[in-house]
């Protein structure tokens, strides 16, 4: 039997720093980045079952969620506003997004590889409704980042709040709407405030 390297590449998970040209008062990477998108992932997709007659799989949005970033394991986390630059840039980091993928599947046994790379590139059969979900739970974490970045006094993340909030209301998902107004205004309280 093959060995295959597939958990043990993704274990360097833990060592990709996240905000990268940000002044953080805590350092994130995209392991812990990852298990919070795939709660919100989940979160979100509850909510849409739950109060908007929704029937999609949250796990499935959660296991889309954990690997959502895994091709930053190979090429790096790229700033946003590097990535969407401009057109060619971001159409090139698909590209190269694609290849990291194509590179992690690889590593797997074969008979791993065709449920993975489903997972790895969220393209396996109903993901693209999921896709929305993962999307925005990916955002709402950058949002909690910037609220906790701003709750030390770090005023580095005043902007990037802003912008990201924008982004958040320009999907103009009722789900999200919910978890702002629901779940997100606990984010801002101390430990003791909470209940």
């Amino acid at each position: 039997m093959k060995s295959s390297s597939f958990y043990a590449m993704l274990s360097r998970m833990k060592y990709i720093n996240r905000w990268g040209l940000m002044n953080n008062t805590r350092s994130e990477n995209i392991s812990e980045h990852s298990l919070q998108v795939a709660m919100l992932a989940h979160c979100l997709v509850l909510i849409h079952n739950k109060r908007f007659g929704g029937n999609l799989n949250p796990e499935r949005a959660a296991i889309l969620a954990v690997f959502h970033d895994t091709t930053e394991i190979i090429t790096g986390d790229m700033p946003t506003p590097i990535k969407y630059f401009n057109s060619e840039i971001k159409h090139a980091y698909r590209e190269i997004e694609e290849n990291a993928a194509n590179q992690l599947v690889k590593m797997l046994p074969d008979d791993f590889k065709e449920e993975f790379d489903g997972i790895i590139k969220m393209n396996g059969d109903g993901d693209d409704e999921l896709r929305p979900f993962v999307k925005a739970a990916d955002k709402l974490s950058a949002l909690i980042k910037c609220i906790e970045e701003l709750r030390m006094g770090n005023d580095e993340f005043r902007k990037a709040k802003d912008t990201i909030l924008d982004s958040i209301h320009s999907m103009d998902m009722p789900e999200v709407k919910f978890f702002e107004d629901e779940f997100l205004p606990a984010f801002c309280l101390t430990l003791d405030e909470q209940e």
